[in-house]
């Protein structure tokens, strides 16, 4: 059978179950993201063939297909919204291309028609990612069971159909598929994705086990103890489902005022128009001052204040390796006040090493009985004795026993690696006997990733509070941990529903950073979320809103002080907008604005805190 840390033979013998990763259907399968393609295409098409000095048919016919392809899906929702007596930016915004397209500016009214229909494609990719991973997340526990009957009678059934008190048999390898306690049988599971603990955790009658988690070397037999929909692992789903359809009503603060721009713009518009004509004006120049108003008025600058900045942050961002994933993310980051950290696979780098002060001898002692081990602790062994390039004897006669240890006789010797209490630090013990004689102890730990304390020491300058720990292991390695990186208010032994309330519970506006399915509920949760990538569950980095890729935590502040950075700038520039804005309209409304001067004010206006926004592209606005 597979015992604790190696594979012998058994009938009883199982090849653990390969877990595919939930896939995502191609982008181009979203018509959202179709459509904003080939409205991009058109409108490069368009604008190439007007420099390039095409006939003016060609490229107004192409820049009217961008029109149609990626704005009549924006027209419908704002014709809807209008039927429920409301009045959105996207109406707004389209009314506002066709009106530059009537004065003859189509090239302008094009590019709002093309960042409109990109926005709406990102946010239904997102929206597309997140199902999908949730729906992978439940791929984790399997879908069979092998329900023990009366007799010791096996029989596979549903695992949806368990009932609590029936028991369950759990080969080695295999995934366990309902919440219970263990009633026979010793061995360990890997319950990294629900707990976060790094190392596999023992089991024996008594112990609790949980839905989707990978048992070890041993066979189990559990008591069923929750029905299928309530297990920890259906539970986060349902948190996940619940919190991200709660976070998905975040806006960017210009979508904010969209409303009561809109009504006092189309308002102002439509008094311009009839008014004069009640009394008695003339029609053109009646509808040229109003449509030079609508023009002036319009929120294309104030959106190009918003967006070119958040989107210039998010692209230098990508050089340095995080994801962030939209606009809205960036800004959001830009308010954190708290930041909570997960530890394993986060602070730590999420697998066991032998750390403290080991005697070669001792060292390749243990490493030759550990050799044949398949176990995290086994290979952690070996691979220190091979870094130290120590000479390992070979082993014969190799034995495990799950949850205890391995014993082979090496040369005249027969060498024991048995697991002990954990050592007062909270480090994970090993004794070496040799011929039953104590020859050693080895300690092992999942090691703190050295960009951890730099890490914590800038979050804590940009915030002016420490980081908050939060963990699903146990105390003692905890504040084990949070003692080397300068962390003082630890929470441990946390599952899934415990982080997402102390998230809750945290004052201000939160920053988590997980890399485990078991964090993902909490990073749904949190004001801003940061996933790790290298480690991170599928589940987990499609509901962050930012990917750290290469795993460096101390980009976490740098990202951080670049989102705030980049508020400041959509300050500026809102205020710049705005003043044009309310200038070029005062203008138009007190007295005789000239049409191609509204214009040439608007487009002004649009070009300058663009190019202010990207400011934000130079290497200078990333400070390390």
């Amino acid at each position: 059978m597979f015992l604790y840390g190696a594979r012998v033979t058994s009938t009883l013998a199982v090849t653990a179950p390969h877990h595919t990763p939930p896939r995502h259907r191609s982008v181009l399968a979203i018509g959202e993201v179709r459509w904003a393609a080939i409205a991009t295409v058109l409108f490069l098409a368009g604008l190439g063939t007007k420099l390039a000095g095409g006939p003016s048919w060609s490229w107004w016919l192409l820049l009217l297909g961008c029109y149609a392809t990626g704005g009549w899906e924006p027209a419908l929702a704002g014709l809807r919204a209008l039927r429920e007596r409301t009045l959105d930016v996207d109406l707004l915004m389209i009314v506002a291309a066709i009106g530059a397209a009537s004065i003859g500016q189509v090239v302008d009214g094009g590019l709002l028609i093309v960042i409109f229909a990109t926005s709406g494609a990102l946010e239904a990719v997102l929206t597309q990612r997140t199902a999908d991973s949730v729906r992978g997340l439940l791929d984790l526990a399997p879908q069979r069971a092998t329900l023990v009957l009366a007799g010791n009678r096996e029989q596979e059934v549903d695992a949806a159909d368990l009932r609590v008190g029936d028991e369950i048999l759990v080969r080695p390898g295999e995934r366990i598929s309902g919440d219970g306690v263990v009633v026979d049988g010793r061995s360990e599971a890997d319950q990294s994705s629900i707990t976060g603990e790094s190392l596999p955790a023992p089991k024996q009658p008594g112990s609790e086990v949980f839905a989707g988690s990978l048992n070890g070397t041993g066979g189990l037999r559990v008591r069923i103890t929750r029905a299928a929909r309530d297990t920890v692992i259906a539970r986060i789903v349902a948190m996940v489902e619940q919190a991200s359809a709660t976070k998905a009503k975040t806006q960017l603060f210009i979508e904010k005022v969209e409303q009561r721009y809109s009504l006092g713009m189309v308002t102002v518009t439509l008094a311009l128009f009839a008014v004069p004509l009640l009394f008695g004006a003339a029609l053109e120049p009646t509808l040229l001052r109003a449509m030079t108003f609508m023009i002036v008025a319009s929120p294309c600058a104030l959106v190009l204040a918003t967006m070119p900045p958040l989107l210039a942050a998010v692209a230098n961002a990508g050089k340095r390796g995080v994801l962030v994933k939209s606009a809205v993310a960036m800004e959001q980051l830009s308010t954190v006040d708290t930041v909570a950290l997960d530890k394993t696979g986060t602070l730590t780098e999420g697998t066991p090493q032998v750390v403290g002060d080991v005697d070669d001898d001792v060292l390749a002692t243990a490493a030759a009985a550990e050799q044949l081990s398949e176990h995290p602790i086994g290979r952690a062994i070996v691979e220190a004795a091979r870094r130290r390039h120590l000479v390992v004897p070979p082993a014969e006669d190799f034995r495990a026993t799950p949850g205890v240890g391995v014993t082979a006789r090496v040369g005249q010797r027969t060498v024991s690696v048995h697991r002990a209490d954990s050592s007062p630090n909270g480090n994970t013990a090993v004794v070496v006997t040799a011929d039953q004689r104590r020859i050693g102890v080895i300690e092992l730990a999942d090691r703190v990733r050295p960009s951890s304390e730099p890490a914590v020491r800038g979050l804590t300058a940009l915030t002016g509070r420490s980081p908050v720990l939060l963990t699903g292991d146990n105390h003692p390695v905890a504040l084990r941990v949070a003692d080397e990186v300068g962390i003082a208010d630890v929470r441990a032994e946390l599952l899934p529903q415990d982080k997402v309330r102390a998230v809750s519970e945290l004052q201000g506006k939160v920053l988590f950073v997980g890399d485990g399915v078991n964090d993902a509920p909490a990073l749904a949760t949190a004001h801003s979320a940061i996933a790790m990538g290298r480690r991170g569950s599928a589940l987990t980095v499609d509901t962050a809103d930012v990917v750290v890729v290469g795993d460096d935590l101390t980009v976490v502040p740098s990202l951080v002080a670049l989102a705030r950075r980049a508020r400041r700038v959509v300050i500026a520039n809102l205020v710049i907008a705005g003043a044009f804005i309310v200038v070029l309209s005062a203008w138009d409304l007190f007295g005789t604005l000239p049409l191609p001067l509204g214009v040439a004010g608007h487009e002004g206006s649009t070009v300058l805190v663009a190019l202010n926004g990207m400011r934000l592209l130079s290497a200078r606005a990333w400070r390390p």
